[in-house]
């Protein structure tokens, strides 16, 4: 009973338990159209003869109704992380989702269309598989569990940021009308709510401002929250800079002025968002500075598009994308835990997504070099392993490699910043030029074929050149190869120091900076020599 009166705030204890009783449960025993004006003795006596289990049990059936009362046909999601909300009842098209319901999530149930239920939650009407949505008793029982204060969303969108305080830099996401987020401690304007994952630690958490009717707290449950393309890439960005170079790339650079390998340390390519920080105007034109992703630094604005302009242009280069929220996470040949892993990715990674279904999305790792184009990668949404959204690319960082006195490191160091110059430029299977598009084993070969070093067409093949290194002894020019599921080489990328690869990747992202162990290597191999 102690334990239950404490879940709603009612710290009740010794003689005031009757009195507390008589005050919760006379409206439920006195139910009438009229104010009830005197408590009768036949009340007491019926409250009096209930045990506090029962009390207990007669308080949390008002409460639910209570909370329950908004839904006509109330429905609550039960699954090991979330569900999609989609436009339409078909799972294969991953551009039909529109939102996201995570365990506990409460709705209204419209209609039933075969496996599929119509609902609303949050404000937003879909479909969601019905197999994961409860009803009845069952509903009921999960919704006692869940039960928590919120803060609800009443403003279009609203900052969720870092710390509780008006800053450009400390935004961390966007929270939209009609969703919640759990309460975690409210500060005068301020509301610290859980983001993303659970109350028990492992989830993250950040401040909104509630201040001026942008949020409500209110004891509730959960609801969807939206995927919405324009939405979920723009709104990413208070003021969006979005990179339209005429070439595959534009540097980011420490200071802003032109000159200066040195001064160099990223690469916004075009397609890429970032935030506008600050605008500088000096005898080399004017600058941007910019934040995107782990890089901040500044932009020649002749090269960059902002304003309407801006989110005009970026929503057509805006993908469904899965960023990894641990240290390794597994990838499986089939959409199931009994599938076979055949590689890990690694945190801070965004890849690109192929299909989605419930708990599992497929991810485009890269494209292959030879007969197995089709390889699956699959990996789980389960347990907030990682975040599915739609988004846009953002800035590598970057630092070329210097002048070195040693002419061995001077000589792939060359080889390095040669194999940077064509970023941004397409992929294209089976193809060797680095102008117009190659594919992952054409690109290395025709790089290193620019240095005097002949390598065999296919990166299986490349995989039998040279000699066996150990990532610990790895050096910039050295191939780093990936497998596929059946364990044989099919991707190659040259390493160029601090962590990283150059490689023409997929169709969609061209040649690209990504970090070595991206997914696991399966070989590296010195082609250079000592």
């Amino acid at each position: 009973m102690t334990e239950f009166l404490r879940k709603y705030k009612l710290y009740i204890g010794g003689g005031a338990l009757l009195l507390a009783a008589l005050l919760i449960l006379i409206p439920i025993f006195g139910r009438r159209e009229e104010p009830v004006e005197e408590t009768t003795e036949e009340t007491i006596a019926a409250i009096s003869s209930l045990t506090p289990e029962e009390l207990a049990q007669m308080q949390k059936e008002e409460l639910l109704q209570d909370i329950t009362s908004e839904y006509e046909r109330f429905g609550i999601v039960s699954v090991n992380g979330y569900i999609n909300l989609r436009s339409k009842p078909d799972s294969l098209d991953m551009k039909n989702i529109i939102g996201k319901l995570s365990d506990g999530a409460a709705c209204d149930i419209l209609e039933e269309d075969g496996d599929w239920m119509l609902i609303k939650s949050g404000g937003i009407t879909g479909y969601a598989s019905g197999s994961f949505i409860l009803e009845g008793q069952e509903a009921m029982e999960k919704a006692w569990e869940n039960i928590a204060d919120r803060v609800i969303v009443n403003t279009e969108v609203l900052n969720i940021r870092s710390a509780p305080e008006v800053n450009s830099e400390n935004v961390i996401g966007k929270a939209r009308n009609g969703e919640r987020y759990e309460l975690i401690e409210e500060a005068g304007d301020w509301a610290k709510v859980l983001v993303e994952g659970d109350s028990s630690g492992s989830g993250t958490e950040g401040y909104v401002k509630i201040a001026d009717g942008n949020g409500e707290i209110r004891y509730c449950l959960d609801a969807a929250r939206k995927l919405d393309l324009r939405m979920m890439a723009l709104t990413q960005y208070e003021n969006i800079v979005f990179a339209n170079p005429d070439g595959g790339y534009i540097n980011v650079r420490k200071d802003p002025k032109d000159k200066g390998i040195d001064n160099i340390c990223g690469k916004f390519i075009k397609g890429c968002g970032a935030e506008l920080l600050d605008t500088v105007d000096n005898e080399s034109g004017r600058w941007y500075k910019i934040k995107s992703g782990s890089v901040t630094g500044y932009v020649n604005s002749a090269y960059c598009l902002t304003g309407q302009s801006a989110k005009d242009t970026a929503v057509d280069y805006a993908v469904l994308t899965a960023y990894v929220k641990v240290d390794a996470l597994n990838v499986r040949s089939e959409p199931s835990l009994d599938g076979k892993v055949w590689t890990s990715i690694t945190k801070n990674q965004a890849y690109e997504v192929k299909t989605q279904f419930d708990g599992w999305v497929e991810l485009e790792l890269d494209n292959s070099d030879g007969e197995d184009v089709n390889d699956k990668a699959y990996v789980s949404t389960r347990d907030n392993n990682v975040e599915v959204r739609y988004g846009l690319q953002e800035a590598i960082e970057y630092y070329p490699a210097v002048e070195a006195a040693n002419a061995a490191a001077a000589f792939r160091n060359s080889i390095c910043n040669y194999g940077c110059q064509f970023i941004g430029n397409p992929y294209v299977w089976g193809g060797t030029s680095l102008t117009r598009g190659a594919d992952c084993s054409g690109f290395v070969q025709s790089v290193m074929a620019h240095f005097g070093i002949s390598l065999p067409r296919t990166s299986r093949d490349q995989a039998k050149c040279g000699t066996k290194v150990t990532s610990d002894k790895m050096k910039p020019g050295d191939l780093v190869f990936y497998a596929n599921s059946s364990g044989r080489i099919n991707h190659v990328g040259i390493y160029i120091g601090n962590g990283q690869i150059v490689n023409a990747s997929t169709p969609r992202s061209g040649i690209k900076i990504s970090r070595w162990n991206y997914r696991t290597p399966a070989a590296i191999r010195n082609v250079i020599g000592s």
